[in-house]
């Protein structure tokens, strides 16, 4: 059973009929004793970063998210905010993020101002390297809405580029965690794809 958390932040019904037109079987649920059970979790979100942390701890969700990742090991999947909340910390805020992959999360800065912030709409991506998520001969696009992105420390953990004013981490992978900054559930097939592929891991 793949468990999308509710800790109040993300596009929930949405991931969840993206996978059941796949049919996939998904619960959203922010009980602890139902995602101790999670053979897969989603980790969606949009919003601020301190908001989503301090509403993970606000829940009690700290302790079972970080034994399911860490201990047991099984794939994690955040998506964009959720995605950046898988890192140490991010430039939006204070608070520590739950820093399962060795990364940081940036704010766009850019000084000539041509491009907008949020990033928003279909971009391609540069897939660095075969992945269980994602096939690298095919050309892939997504649908974003981001105004910060992550940095990984670890290049080994990047998995695909995406291109906006500077280059970005659109796609990462360590070990059983797994990140992707766009939007898989608005992204048609190729979110199809990917979300597929993660219900296989």
């Amino acid at each position: 059973m793949i468990v999308i958390v509710d800790y109040g932040l993300g596009n929930l019904v949405s991931v969840k009929n993206m996978l059941k037109k796949l049919g996939i079987e998904s619960l959203i649920t922010d009980k602890k004793e139902a995602i101790a059970k999670a053979q897969k979790i989603i980790l969606p979100g949009v919003g601020a970063f301190d908001n989503g942390m301090n509403l993970i701890k606000q829940k009690g969700l700290l302790e079972v998210l970080n034994k399911k990742a860490t201990e047991e090991k099984i794939p994690v999947l955040g998506i964009c905010l959720g995605m950046q909340l898988l890192t140490r910390g991010s430039e939006e805020g204070i608070e520590k993020g739950l820093g399962w992959i060795d990364a940081q999360t940036i704010k766009f800065n850019f000084t000539d101002r041509v491009l907008k912030i949020p990033h928003m709409g279909w971009s391609y991506i540069d897939v660095k390297k075969e992945n269980k998520l994602i096939r690298k001969e095919d050309k892939h696009r997504f649908y974003f809405v981001h105004s910060y992105y992550v940095k990984c420390n670890n290049e080994n953990d990047v998995i695909a580029n995406c291109d906006y004013g500077n280059e970005f981490t659109c796609i990462l992978n360590h070990e059983n965690i797994y990140g992707a900054q766009f939007h898989p559930e608005k992204s048609l097939k190729f979110g199809m794809e990917l979300l597929n592929n993660f219900s296989k891991l």
